[in-house]
């Protein structure tokens, strides 16, 4: 660990140390190796020729599908083929070019593989109806004279629960052809929101005039500055007030698709289809929302530390962003920071380090700083490839916490992949951020443990809050009031910007309590927030950030029991109901135990904020 200002940076002879490198340029060893997909781009181009027959090949099946047991395997058999080239093609040309997003070659080999893919689906798409008109004999009979085919139970078993919802060939065409229809609530704001909305010029902490855009709004909030964190907030929400009403017309007709579309299915609620096809029990929502609500003290005494270490008279939603402890100066190099997570992660034993320790030296990682590479992180990859990791290394301390919980994503997948076929390798969403965010808590952990510098230790358990703040608290804030919606429009409320203005506003209050000043800005925040667009997605983000809390308990108090039922958890891709690998993993998320034992945690680093101020 080194201080910020000891660190050298060295460019290449002739460049300058503020010049950002070509891709060519970089060290390679910075590079992620993608020749287990494609050793080169030729490669790709004659495997994607080899992939157009893959459309004509799945179509042949659509006459004979169920006629008999071998044709239905061959059907499966062929159709995993199929996707695992796919996958291939698609992740090579989308790594290519997130390298560099310049390089149109690789632009255009996305579009194309965008386009194909479209054309498989649309070829494949008559595989669920004829699947669910099976009847139970006929399709024992197929086990029985083909055993192979009961590999594929699950999938079908799926389908099969899906038959009380599926309608006639007919009106399913119909509503598909009415899509474009149906999604305009979405395809308007997106347009309105990204595109056509024009923000005001405020002057920065230097005097500076900068135009509002959405990135530098998040920004702004974090500036030291009160005066600029203030007009920030106020002159971004003016535009969302001018055009309140239209964006309240956009989410109405959002949340009204999803009722229609629900209702059509005979579902009784949008809610219930939403969690239906993601095989979530409903009660796992209400249990979240409820158990959120009881522990909203707790993040009425954050608002309260935070109003105290910020020395604030009344603190205002623009001051929940800025940071309250001073950052600390250090720095990493990508080795010492491999180092650490090692060391963090120990408690997952040695098979799951030495996943860790080919991640590092078999080239999974790009973290190189180059010209042209998409920003942010992600963990990516197909089942045939290495679970890749795109980031750009920085050496800060915000930069470890990223490759740990990407190191989780891509542990995750390499599990997976290394214990399930193609049919289950993958895992569903509401899967997906725990074992990344139990990495960041195994982090979290060590580095408390290891460091005695008070400012860095007020960091680092500030930095844990105010995630917990954002992930657990907000996310659910957010699923309660898209709830609401749903539940407003079915009885016949018309949901007005006045009404959606109203009632988050009111929520707003409620969950953050009689600390935070009444700002009337924040109560037009739903007109931003594209996730009310996703149909009830939120709320998986702070399930699984209680699932992770839960892990990392069991895994650090736990012995070599719970370690194993938390490594098959991540073995387990999508080969069972995601709420029963859970709970075969002895985390039970449809209790209130998993997001209590989080708010445990939350109210343990806030005592320990608290108790240095008094």
């Amino acid at each position: 660990m080194k201080r910020m200002n000891e660190r050298k940076f060295f460019a290449p002879e002739g460049q300058s140390p503020s010049q950002v490198p070509k891709r060519s340029e970089v060290a390679l060893e910075s590079t992620w190796d993608l020749s287990p997909l494609y050793p080169h781009d030729e490669a790709w181009e004659a495997a994607f020729q080899q992939a157009q027959k893959f459309t004509t090949e799945i179509a042949a099946y659509q006459d004979n599908l169920t006629s008999s047991a071998v044709t239905l395997l061959g059907f499966f058999e062929t159709q995993d083929r199929h996707e695992r080239e796919i996958a291939k093609l698609y992740v090579y040309a989308s790594m290519k070019n997130d390298e560099d997003t310049a390089v149109s070659k690789y632009t255009g080999m996305q579009s194309q593989m965008g386009q194909f893919l479209a054309g498989y689906m649309a070829a494949a798409s008559f595989a669920e109806p004829a699947l669910a008109n099976l009847e139970a004999e006929s399709l024992q009979a197929f086990y029985t004279a083909e055993p192979k085919l009961k590999h594929y139970k699950r999938k079908i078993d799926q389908v099969l629960a899906s038959k009380p919802h599926i309608l006639s060939p007919s009106e399913e065409a119909l509503l598909a052809g009415a899509s474009q229809v149906l999604d305009a609530g979405a395809s308007v704001f997106e347009v309105l929101d990204n595109a056509d909305q024009k923000f005001p010029v405020i002057k920065d902490d230097q005097g500076h005039d900068i135009e509002l855009t959405h990135a530098r709004f998040g920004q702004l909030l974090q500036n030291r500055d009160r005066r600029v964190r203030k007009d920030a907030f106020q002159q971004y929400y003016t535009v969302y007030n001018q055009y309140r009403n239209t964006y309240a017309q956009t989410l109405s007709t959002q949340i009204k698709r999803n009722n229609f579309l629900a209702q059509s299915h005979h579902f009784t609620s949008a809610r219930e289809a939403a969690l239906f096809y993601n095989e979530i029990p409903e009660q796992v929502y209400d249990q979240l929302l409820q158990t959120v609500d009881a522990n909203l003290p707790l993040l009425h005494r954050y608002v309260a530390l935070r109003k105290k270490l910020l020395g604030l008279d009344e603190i205002h939603t623009y001051d929940l962003y800025v940071p309250v402890v001073d950052e600390v100066d250090l720095s990493y190099t990508m080795e010492e920071a491999q180092d650490i997570i090692l060391k963090a992660l120990a408690p997952l034993g040695e098979a799951y380090l030495d996943i860790l320790k080919q991640a590092f030296s078999s080239r999974w990682i790009d973290y190189a700083e180059n010209a042209g590479k998409r920003s942010g992180a992600y963990s990516g990859g197909c089942y045939d490839s290495p679970p890749y990791i795109l980031m750009t290394w920085k050496g800060t301390l915000d930069n470890l916490y990223t490759l740990a919980h990407e190191l989780g994503h891509s542990c995750h997948s390499y599990l997976t992949r290394e214990n399930q076929s193609p049919t289950y390798g993958d895992y569903p969403i509401f899967l997906a951020e725990i074992a990344s965010t139990c990495n960041e808590n195994l982090l979290t952990s060590y580095l408390l443990d290891n460091i005695d510098d008070p400012a860095t230790r007020r960091y680092i358990i500030m930095n844990y809050l105010d995630g917990f703040k954002g992930t657990v608290f907000r996310q659910t804030q957010f699923a309660a009031f898209e709830q609401e919606m749903h539940q407003a429009d079915q009885a016949g409320t018309s949901l007005t910007a006045d009404w959606m203005i109203q009632t988050y506003g009111d929520l707003n209050q409620h969950y953050y309590g009689p600390e935070l000043s009444k700002d009337p800005e924040i109560a037009l925040e739903w007109a931003r927030i594209p996730h009310f667009y996703y149909d009830f997605y939120v709320y998986q983000y702070a399930t699984g950030f209680s699932a992770a809390t839960a892990f990392a308990k069991l895994i650090t108090e736990g012995g070599q029991a719970e370690r194993d039922a938390y490594l098959k958890f991540l073995s387990s891709g999508s080969s069972a109901k995601p709420i029963d690998i859970l709970k075969e993993a002895g985390v039970d998320m449809s209790s209130a135990k998993p997001i209590e034992d989080a708010m445990t945690r939350f109210d343990h680093f806030l005592s320990l904020l608290e108790s240095d101020l008094s």
